[in-house]
């Protein structure tokens, strides 16, 4: 019995030693798992960016998330209630302040007229909003079908007669758009106004070394790992998630996160 509760104790410190050497930290410059050294070349070149927290892109407010009752919170007096209330958990998620305008839309229909206008002019026709949509019987709103979208007196106002599927088309563009300006804005690479057709900047195939920039930035990512005598190792490297620098993807809100908003 004694043997047992000497093992047992043995057993239980070497727990707890573990436990708080797991705990302790390391310097920022050397890993706590193996005690490498970070962003060191002659180390085999494992990098690790100096990261505070992600940064809220254009237009864009934190929502911190937390829990509420979705669905009816009311008996219905006369019809049947198919909606009952749900406690719904909804993580952080940034959101934009203010609805998407008409002017932003009309940035996004300019951008695809001269990328895409010259070859594939489908593609801007595509993405029209459908302005018909102000038009109802016994009501005379011909003035909001052919100004609304355009005139510069509805530039903030909220766009309509946008799909689902052009709203999504949107988000992407907009994703796009917003890391290549971030990358633009660190020297990574160069604002190329001469993309057409199927060459533009792509975030996921830029993260795939897909795209490949014809205008140089002016602080290119030295790449750690850069081997000499490797024919296929490259002096410079794109930039990664790890870098904290591209944003995740722009997206269309849950109905839970809407109704949360």
């Amino acid at each position: 019995m004694y043997t047992f509760r000497k093992i047992g104790s043995l057993i239980l410190t070497a727990s707890i030693i573990f436990a708080l050497g797991s705990c302790g930290k390391k310097s920022g410059n050397e890993s706590r798992t193996t005690g490498w050294k970070y962003n060191d070349p002659e180390n085999g070149g494992f990098e690790v960016a100096k990261y505070v927290e992600q940064e809220a892109g254009p237009g864009l407010v934190l929502i911190e998330g937390g829990t509420f009752v979705m669905g009816a919170t009311q008996d219905p007096t006369i019809f049947t209630s198919n909606n009952k209330p749900t406690r719904i958990t909804v993580r952080s998620f940034y959101m934009d302040q203010t609805e998407v305008s008409n002017i932003d839309y009309l940035e996004y229909l300019h951008w695809l007229r001269r990328v895409f206008g010259s070859k594939y002019p489908e593609v801007y026709k595509k993405a029209l909003p459908d302005t018909l949509v102000w038009r109802q019987k016994l009501a005379y709103n011909e003035p909001l079908v052919t100004n609304y979208l355009r005139h510069p007196a509805y530039k903030y106002y909220p766009v309509v007669g946008v799909s689902w599927v052009q709203a999504n088309d949107f988000a992407k563009w907009r994703t796009d758009r917003v890391n290549e300006q971030r990358l633009i804005d660190a020297g990574i690479i160069g604002l190329d106004l001469n993309q057409h057709d199927e060459y533009n900047f792509n975030t996921e195939a830029y993260l795939l070394g897909q795209y490949t920039s014809q205008v140089e930035g002016k602080s290119p990512i030295d790449n750690l790992a850069y081997n000499p005598e490797d024919a296929n190792s490259l002096e410079f490297r794109t930039s990664r998630i790890e870098d904290g620098i591209v944003l995740p993807s722009y997206r269309l809100p849950t109905e839970a996160e809407w109704e949360y908003a």
